[in-house]
């Protein structure tokens, strides 16, 4: 055992330059003394002053308002994203192709999706205009903090009518300690009672609050915390929210055609619904290591490898099976709304 940590700690000890952020599997990033000296809340504000520092190096290529927007609250909302016939025919595309499809089971929920890939693209070839458009793609770099392109799948959001777990996806939940992007592109309307996005305005910003919140969360994971917090996605219950200094969560309850893009280190989830409902929508999502001063260089973005790497991840996650597991279970060929 002493070997294997000894053998473990170069990786344990680079880590901290990367996006790693479990406590329980990182001896370094999860040691007590190191935290209670502000490690933890260290990463952080580096991680938060050099996304700022690539998003100002973009931010020209944005109009003032989204940027105002998102500096505010986090996200960036925009209604009726594409004109209703563009949108009308994008949509009725990709609800009735059919294509391989992978499902992963929480709690009560199934969340399946479907790559966007070379493949898929040239069954609705609609997509390429969408994600290759130059506003879409600079609101996507801007607020991830880099210009890379995300992994883009449609995703469709299944709450099973039987009784089970709770999905942890419905606890208010920061992703990482770090800036990251997600967005939705809602194809269809989605209702109070439809598992809507909830984010909580301005949970992206590093108060003082925050800093001693987190750095308290990171003191107690040593000792025992909830598990997708001591694995670095810290866990919130809304009541400390106020304590914190925030408003209360948002529910976006929002039309089809919305498109939102979120900074998902601050404070989010989905709402509850109830059993048989489902919601659907383009779902993209990029996060690259915090650390780095510079906005491109990402290989993985070029055209021609962009397009593979869902499918190369899902692959490598499949030959790793017996050795990390693979929640993302292959079900063939399936329309969003099967």
């Amino acid at each position: 055992m002493i070997l294997k940590k000894l053998y473990l700690y170069p990786f344990w000890l680079i880590s901290l330059i990367t996006g790693a952020k479990s406590f329980r599997d990182n001896p370094i990033i999860g040691s007590k003394r190191l935290n209670q000296m502000g490690l933890h809340i260290m990463r952080m504000r580096l991680a938060q002053r050099l996304a700022w520092s690539r998003r100002k190096r973009m931010e020209h290529h944005v109009p003032a308002a989204y940027r105002a927007q998102f500096q505010k609250n986090g996200f960036i909302l925009i209604p009726s994203y594409l004109d209703t016939d563009h949108f009308a025919a994008l949509s009725a595309q990709i609800l009735s192709t059919t294509a391989p499809a992978r499902e992963m089971v929480q709690g009560d929920t199934v969340t399946r999706r479907i790559a966007i890939n070379a493949e898929y693209i040239k069954l609705v070839p609609g997509l390429r205009n969408l994600i290759d458009d130059p506003k879409w793609r600079r609101l996507m770099h801007y607020v991830s903090s880099y210009a890379s392109e995300p992994l883009y799948y449609v995703q469709t959001i299944l709450k099973t009518a039987a009784e089970g777990e709770p999905d942890p996806q419905t606890e208010m939940h920061a992703d990482t300690f770090h800036p990251t992007m997600k967005a939705w592109f809602f194809l269809h309307d989605v209702g109070e009672d439809e598992g809507p996005l909830i984010y909580v305005p301005g949970s992206h910003i590093l108060t003082k609050e925050r800093l001693a919140w987190e750095q308290k969360r990171s003191i107690q994971a040593s000792e025992g915390l909830d598990f997708l917090s001591s694995r670095g996605s810290m866990r919130i219950d809304p009541a400390e929210l106020a304590q914190l200094g925030l408003p209360p969560p948002r529910s976006f309850a929002v039309p089809a055609n919305t498109l939102i893009i979120a900074d998902t280190s601050g404070f989010h989830a989905r709402a509850p619904s109830p059993g048989g409902n489902k919601r659907m929508e383009i779902w993209a999502y990029c996060r690259r290591n915090p650390f780095y001063p510079w906005t491109g260089g990402d290989i993985l973005s070029m055209k021609g490898i962009a397009e593979r790497r869902i499918e190369l991840f899902w692959k490598a996650k499949d030959m790793l099976r017996p050795y990390l597991g693979q929640p993302w279970q292959d079900v063939g060929p399936k329309r969003p709304g099967d």
